[in-house]
Formats: C-alpha cells, structure tokens, sequence
C-alpha cells in the first residue's frame, strides 16, 4: 500500500516586477497529519542497514524487500540518510526505479540534486536534474520541491540553481532558466556570473532580446560584477540590435571598471560598423586596438571598405595586414578581387590573386573564375588566358562558368574564332553553355554575316534543352532582316511563336527597317498592321524607319504623316530624323517644308548636330541660299560644333557655284588651320570655281599641288581642268591633260570628250573635234550632248550640211535628239536665210514629242524678219502665246522690229508697254527700233520723249539712234533740240568729248539709214 507523502508544504505563489513567478516557501517542513506506517519506517530503517554494506544489492535482491518497494518508501530511505555516502544514495534510487517499474517522486529527485551538491558531486547532480526535468514534471513543481529542500537541509549550497540553469539551458528551455534565475534572486541566492553569462549568450543567440535584458537587469538589481565575457555578450546584443552608440559607451565603461576590452569585443563592433556602412568609426577604433598593442580583425576591415567601395584603402589595408605577418582569409580575397572587378583594375585583381598563391590560400574555381569573369567583362582577353593556362597547370580544371565567361568574352572582342574553339572544348566535355553564352555567339556570328553558323547554334541550343529568349531570336532576325532576306526573317518570327517565345517591337522593328531602306514600304506597311494585330505598340525605331523610307522615294506626304504619328505617340525625333526629312523636303523641291523642319528642331529643344546642319546647308546651296547657309554655318559653330569635311565641301561647292571663289578659299583655310583635312571633292569645287571665274592659271597651280595634300586628282579633277582649258581656248592643255589621264590610273569618260569636242567646235578644229566624236562612238561614250555640241560646232563653221547628217546619224544610232538639237539647227538655219529647212526641222518636233521653246520661236522670227516674211513672225507670236510658251525680251524686240518696218507704231508700242509692265525690260533694244521708227516719221518730239524714258530707266541708247535724231533736229532746223541730243551723246561717253556737234552730223548724214538698219540687225542678234 502506498505510503502517504511524508513531507507537506504550502508554497504562495507571487508575481515579480519582471513578471515570472515568484515562490515563498514557509520555513519548515510540514509534518504529514498522518505518521508513516510502522511498516514504512521498518522497510525505509531496514533498507538503511543494508545501504551500509558494500553488497547490499544483493543483500536486499535475497530479502523480502523488493516486494515492499515503493516511491514513499524510496523518498523515505533518501530523505532519512542515515547512510551518509549521497553516491550510495543514487545508486539506490537508480536500482529501486528498476525494481519498481512505477515514477518516483519529485521530492527523491529533489532531495539526491541537493544532497550531491552539498557533497560537491556537481556533474552527477547535474544528470539527476537533467532526468528530474525530462521526468515531465512541470517547472513550477521542480522549482517549488527544489526550494523548499534546499531550505529545510541546513548548509545547502545555492549551486543547485546553478545546475538547474544550466540543465534548462542545454535543453534549450531557457524561459525556464531565467525563471530559476529571477525566484533565486528574489529569496537573495545569487546565481553564479558564469551561469549568468551562459544564459545571456543563450537568450542572444536564440534572439530573444526581451528576455535577455531582463536577465540583464536582474543582474544589474543584484549588484553582480560583470567580467569580461559578461560585457562581450552585452556588446554583441548592441551591435545586433544596431545600438553601436550603446556598444561604443560599453567599451568605455569597460576601461573605467580596469576591464581591457579584447581582441573580439573589438572585433564585433567593428564588424558592425562596416555592416552599417560606418566604415570611418571602425577605422577609428583599429586604430585604438593598435594603441593598446591588440591586433585588429584586418579581414572586417577589408570587407568593409569593399563594401563601401573604397578599395584604394582596401589595398592599403592588406599591406599594412602583410607587413604584420598576417595573411587574409579567403573571403576577404574573394571580396577584394570582386571589387577591384567592379573598378576594371585588372592589375590589382591579379595582384590580389598573387597574394593567395603567396600565402598559401587555396584557390579554387569560384576565385578563378571571378578573375576570368573580369578579364573577358573588359576586353582582357589575352590576360584571361594567361590565367586560365595558369589555372590548369595548378591542377583546376575550368568548369561551364570558366568557358562561358571566355566564350562571351571573345565575342565581345569580335574574335569568333576563339570564341568556337571554347564551344568545342565545352562539347568535348559535355558542358552545356548557358543561354546568355549562345546570345552572345548567335550575336557576333550575325555582326560576322555568318548567319548559317548562327542559326545552327540556335538549333543546338534547343536541342540541348535551353529555351532561346526574344533577344537570341530578334538578333537572328535582325542578321537576316540586314541582309535583306526576309522570308527566313518571317520563318523565324513563325518559329518563335510554336516555341511559346512571343516576338516583340525589336523583332518587327529589324523587318520593317530593312524593308524600308529597300524602299519596300508596301511590304513593311503590312508588318506594321501585323504589329497592331498582335497588341505591339509601335515605339521610335517604327516610326523612324517608316520615314526614313518614305523619304527615300521622295514620298514626303507619307513620311510628314509619320512624324506627326510618331509626335502624337510621345516619341521625340532624333537628329537623323530631322536630317532625313530635311533632306528629303530639299530632294523633293520642297523648299518651306524643309525650312519648317529645321526651325521645327529648336521648337521642340533638340539641338541640331553637325549632320543635320550639313544637309540643311547643303539643301540651301543647291538652292541658292548662300547667306542663309552661311549663316547657319555661323550659329553651328557658336554652338560649340565643330563642321565636320562633309559641312565645309558643301559650303565650298555651293559658293563656288555662286562665283564666290575668294571666301570658298577663305573657308579652305579656316578648315586647314582646324586640322581638317580637305578632301578630292572640296579641292574638284576649288578647281571648278577657279575656271569658271577665267583663273584658269591658278586652277592648274591647286591641281599640281593636290599630291602633296596626299591626295590624287579623280576623273573629276581632270575633267574640270580640260573643261577650263577648252573653255579659254587652250586646247594644247587640254589635250595633254587628257592624254596623261591613262597613265596616271584616271579613264577620261565622257565628260572629258565632251569638254574636249566643245572646246574644238569653238575653236573651229571641226576634224580634231570628229575625230573625239569617232573615239566616242567606238567607247559607247556618245550621249546626246556629244552629237548637240558638234552640231553646234558645224552650225558656226557654217557647214550646215555635216550638221544635219550627225542629226540623220544620230536618229539611226537610236540617240533621241532633244529640243536643243532642233533649236540649234533651226537657229542656224534662220541665220542662213534657209527658212524652208527651218520650217522642216521646226515641223519634225512635235511628231518626236518635242516641245519648242521660246528660243525655238525666237529663231525663226529672226529668220523671216531677214528675209521680210513678216507675217510669219507674227503668225508665229501669236503660236507662241497661245501654247503658252513665254516670250522673253528678245521675241518682243523682234515682233516690235516687225511692226516697226510694217510702219505700224501703235502695234508697236503696245508690245512696248506689256515688256514695261511685266518687268521684262533690260536692254535698250526695242526703243531704239521705236525711236528710229519715229525719226522716220518725222515725229522727233515723240521720239525725243523715248530717249528721256529710256535714260529713266536706265537704259543705254545705241550710238546709231541717237545719230539719227541728232541729225533730225538738225536738218529740221532744230539746232537747240540737236545739240541738246548731242549732248547727252558725249555724257554716255557714246563719243569723244572733242568732238563738235557740226562733224558729228556730217559723219552720219550719209547713207544713214542703211547704217542705221545695220546697226539695229546687229542688235537684235
């Protein structure tokens, strides 16, 4: 029968300020109501005898006493002690728990941890807690029997709270042990400081930073004096919770109690610091540890400062850690190489790994492969494989990582070759590349136009299990697109989407462009709709490419809509845009469109560059405007832009056109002293403004110096020389021009032969002239203007027949003649008298669909005024009008001349007024035949009247009309109005100021009017 516990107690359970429970035990041992049973105490005594005796295992297995065991009987024979050995003791208790098969009491297990301790049997009473806690008891009821024994056995030693502590600590049941730490504090037993300390570490290691500062100050309350360890856990708790203004302030209270702070509390808070970023403060401290003789931790440091990307100091730092014998660690030399990558200082990165193999560090691949990440990251590629060949012979053998770093570096370089070797060392060792390595190759082989290598990489790249991104198919499509192929541009765009890869703007975009610049706008329109239809926007590459076709083929209305699109979509033009459009307004004729765009450039903020200038002064050139391109050459420049030879070969050729050869030298220098060099095309403008303006001396000099400007004369070059030189009738020059052209690499063309033939026509070497035009005819050089300048050239050597057989030849050769070739027949045809060829020739026009123009109809006006046909000249007037081809000044001067000899002056003198009117009068001509008209009518006040309209407007009288009106005053008698005439004469310098009014009218009075007449044909011719 179970005994009744012997032992009573009344525990009052209280709560502390820091919330854990907190036991008052009464003071002594409450004695059962109940005294134990004679044959309780008979067994427990009995039992004591035996425990005496050094067999007493056997003594008591031969007795009746197993039979009687029981946990009172076992607490009982514990609580009595009348063994005095507590070892014995728990042998006992250890060999009644096999006998009895039933738990003991709490109180046993109490009672034996007390006892040991008070013997000083630590590490046993330590096991006896440990099995006392894993018994399931609950932690208030262990606490509660602890504490009452420990004060009912006089002389316990607190030690057995140490214990408990520590076995709830290795249990990790720390709650538990700051529980047994606050109620021993609060009945004044003072756990140890190591024990404290212990659990401090435990609580910050497990984070519970609530718990740990109220141990903390627990132990602040007690008064306890920390040690070193105590302050080193606290500093860690600081630095982990970030309170280094807490951790710093431990440190200095540290050195005011006498405690030198170590080596790691340093350490921790230095290593805190660089976490933070503080970097400057954990400098600061190293350098307090170095006052004090300790020795910092070098690698925080070093990884701070990479951290903080202050590797300059990193390096400093590592010397300073070598010149002290110490050697770093391998993270820290992984640190500094990744950070001296970062920087791309390749020297020290090697250095770096020159220190590991120095101290012994091992180097494995991820090292190496940093270093080779590097090197190829920055084009080092020859140090890479120094350092792979290095890396082999140390017995590390490259990975996937290694190759694909080289593989994507060659290609970087531009070097495939390299490049494909690595791939092949990769499938030797069936390494599969990553996919960012077989972009990388698919890339460089479609820059290389190697786009069948290419597209079999994408195919083993597949096939390896890598999915291909949209960047590895729109570089394909885009080699394929650039070379205009464009179906297998399509089959991969197809491809892409049975692979689940949906092909994005950039895919489209390559298509579209490459289309564009083949001027296939139909075609890319369609891909455009494709885009909308698959829910892509189109972005600035669209729109650009759209107009950059457009205006290729001069359809500027589509391109203007496509800016204005691009405009409303939030894209904002580059300046090849702007340049595209500008220049396609000015190909286009479209003058104000191409001005709006460039002034519509600094509406929107975009500086135009050096490119778009170029072409808009260009445009502006070719249409005349020289001071708005000068002017525009100017602002480029106080820009801060410097023209490049393109800006300043436009400026030069466009003022040379212009006549301005003195300030196209003048830009020639400027760009010379800005070191740039001039090139053929500026020196060919130079040449050719020199030879229009007659300079033809000084053209020869600039064409002899060209080889020393390390050029060589072009076809151009010599073809403007030998025109200058036909064209002042040098034509030896010419010709040995010509003749050298061979021999210095240069073919004449046609240009040359046409220059040459026009030069022999002028000069009248007709047969030097034919036999060019023979040469030409053998060389297929003949075009139109060949057989239009020999024609010309027979027409004045007054051989009219050779002329219209080379047309006949002409028109057999299948050589269209032009309205230039007609006119120049008829013209000449006119001034022959021969009117019935001319009007033959004149007849033939339209039925070739030519057009006669207004020298056309001038010519044959002329031609049947001189033989007196003038209702010809009128017939053809009024033709003229009605097709409306314009008559100039001279087809009037001839209708007028016409009236004027048909004697009807009203006629005359309305043509006069309508060439008045439209502005059209230049020349003299037709007052002149007025005037004489008049003198012939005698009508000399009227007449007089015409010669003060004509100094009115500034024109210049002939001699012969104002002879015959001086001498028609004077023969009338008229002597004030003659010598008023005459005076006029003298001051347009028409005669010497010495000459008398009497021998001026005597040396004109005979045959006068047929001088007069003469005179007049002249003129008008």
């Amino acid at each position: 029968m179970a005994m009744r516990r012997f032992l009573q107690r009344s525990p009052l359970l209280l709560t502390d300020q820091n919330g854990f429970t907190n036991t008052k035990f009464i003071k002594s041992i409450a004695v059962s109501t109940l005294s134990p049973t004679s044959e309780t105490l008979k067994i427990s005594e009995e039992i004591s005898c035996f425990l005496r005796k050094n067999n007493w295992k056997t003594t008591i297995a031969s007795s009746h006493v197993p039979s009687k065991l029981n946990p009172d009987v076992v607490c009982a024979v514990l609580h009595q002690n009348q063994v005095g050995d507590p070892k014995r003791l728990l042998d006992f208790f250890y060999w009644s728990q096999s006998q009895m098969g039933v738990p003991q009491f709490l109180d046993s297990f109490s009672i034996l941890a007390v006892k040991l301790c008070n013997s000083n049997h630590l590490g046993l009473a330590n096991e006896v807690l440990t099995q006392m806690i894993r018994s399931h008891y609950s932690s208030p009821s262990i606490l509660d029997s602890i504490f009452f024994l420990f004060r009912n056995y006089e002389g316990s030693s607190a030690l057995v709270f140490d214990l408990l502590i520590d076995s709830y600590r290795r249990m990790r049941m720390l709650d538990e042990a700051a529980t047994v730490f606050f109620v021993a504090k609060n009945d004044s037993i003072l756990i140890s400081l190591t024990r404290c300390n212990s659990l401090l570490k435990d609580l910050l290691k497990c984070g519970n930073m609530k718990l740990f500062w109220k141990i903390y100050d627990g132990m602040l309350d007690a008064k306890m004096g920390f040690d070193v360890k105590t302050y080193a856990t606290l500093v860690n708790a600081l630095c982990k919770t970030g309170d280094l203004m807490g951790a710093k302030r431990l440190l200095i209270e540290m050195e005011e109690k006498g405690l030198n702070p170590n080596e790691f509390i340093y350490g921790m808070v230095i290593e805190r610091m660089c976490q933070v970023g503080d970097i400057n403060e954990a400098i600061e401290l190293k350098r307090c540890m170095g006052k004090r003789g300790l020795v910092p931790n070098y690698d925080i440091i070093i990884v701070g400062l990479y951290r903080a990307n202050r590797m300059n100091e990193a390096k400093l730092t590592v010397e300073e850690m070598q010149k002290m014998g110490l050697k770093p660690k391998y993270n820290t030399c992984s640190a500094l190489i990744d950070g001296f990558m970062r920087e791309g200082n390749i020297d020290e990165v090697l250095r770096i790994r020159d220190v590991m193999v120095s101290c012994d560090i091992p180097i494995n691949l991820i090292p190496y492969n940093a270093v080779i990440h590097g090197l190829c990251k920055f084009g080092k590629m020859e140090k890479a494989a120094e350092v792979l060949e290095g890396m082999v012979a140390l017995g590390c053998k490259p990975n996937s990582q290694t190759l694909c770093s080289l593989i994507e570096g060659y290609c970087r370089e531009h070097n495939i070759g390299q490049a494909l070797e690595h791939l092949h060392e990769m499938e030797k060792r069936n390494l599969v590349p990553r996919a960012v390595t077989y972009g990388a190759m698919v890339n460089e082989l479609c820059r290389c136009k190697d786009l069948s290598l290419a597209t079999k990489l994408l195919e083993k790249m597949t096939s390896s299990g890598l999915k291909p991104n949209v960047i590895v198919y729109s570089t394909l499509i885009k080699g394929y697109a650039d070379e205009g192929r464009i179906e297998e541009a399509r089959r991969l765009l197809d491809e892409m989407r049975r692979e689940g890869v949906a092909p994005d703007i950039f895919c489209y975009n390559a298509i579209i462009s490459s289309l564009s610049k083949s001027g296939k706008m139909e075609e890319a329109s369609t891909y455009l709709l494709e885009i909308q239809r698959w829910g892509l926007t189109p972005d600035a590459v669209t729109f650009g490419s759209f107009i950059i076709g457009y205006s290729k083929i001069g359809k500027m209305t589509e391109a203007s809509k496509c800016f204005h699109d691009m405009l409303d979509h939030g894209f904002m033009p580059n300046n090849l845009l702007y340049t595209v459009l500008t220049n396609g307004y000015f190909k286009a004729g479209n003058l104000k469109e191409a001005l709006s765009t460039f002034q519509h450039i600094h509406a929107l903020g975009v500086p135009p560059d050096v490119q778009t200038c170029s072409v808009f002064i260009h445009g502006l050139l070719k249409n005349g405007r020289v001071q708005e391109a000068l002017k525009v050459f100017s602002e480029l420049q106080e820009k801060g832009l410097v023209p490049d030879v393109f800006t300043y070969s436009s400026l030069i050729s466009g003022i040379c056109k212009q006549g301005e050869v003195n300030k196209a030298f003048e830009l020639h220098g400027e760009m010379c002293l800005k070191g740039i060099a001039p090139n053929i095309f500026i020196y060919n403008a130079l040449i050719d403004g020199l030879c229009k303006s007659g300079d033809i001396q000084r053209a020869r000099e600039l064409f002899d110096g060209i080889s020393e400007k390390g050029l060589e004369p072009d076809s151009v070059t010599y073809s403007t020389m030998i025109d200058g030189y036909c064209k002042s009738k040098n034509l030896d020059e010419a010709f040995s021009l010509f003749h050298e052209m061979p021999s210095k690499g240069v073919q004449p063309h046609s240009f040359v032969y046409n220059a040459l033939v026009y030069g022999c026509c002028k000069e009248g070497e007709m047969e030097k002239a034919m036999n060019l035009f023979r040469d030409m005819l053998q060389k297929g050089f003949t075009t139109i203007l060949s057989f239009n300048t020999l024609i010309d050239g027979f027409c004045k050597s007054c051989k009219l027949q050779e002329a219209s057989q080379l047309l006949q030849e002409m028109i057999a050769k299948q050589i269209m003649p032009d309205h230039v070739t007609y006119t120049t027949l008829i013209d000449w045809h006119c001034k022959a008298g021969k009117m019935e060829e001319a009007n033959l020739l004149f007849k033939e026009m339209p039925e070739r669909n030519l057009i006669a123009d207004t020298i056309t109809y001038t010519s044959l006006m002329y031609g049947y005024n001189k033989v007196g046909q003038l209702s010809e000249v009128f017939a053809l007037f009024k033709e003229m009008v009605a097709k409306g081809v314009k008559p100039d000044e001279l087809t009037y001067s001839l209708v007028v001349y016409a009236h004027c000899k048909e004697n009807n002056l009203v006629e005359a003198f309305k043509l006069r007024d309508e060439i008045v009117r439209k502005g059209m009068l230049t020349k003299g001509a037709i007052h002149n035949l007025l005037i004489f008209s008049l003198c012939k009518r005698e009508d000399l006040s009227e007449a007089s009247k015409l010669l003060d309209e004509m100094r009115e407007l500034g024109l210049k009288p002939s001699l012969a009309v104002c002879s015959i009106l001086v001498c028609s005053f004077f023969q009338a008698g008229k002597m004030d109005e003659a010598t008023q005439v005459f005076e006029g004469v003298k001051s347009l310098g028409l005669v010497p100021d010495t000459t008398s009014l009497i021998d001026f009218v005597n040396g004109n009075l005979n045959d006068r009017d047929s001088e007069d007449a003469r005179n007049l044909i002249k003129q008008l011719v």
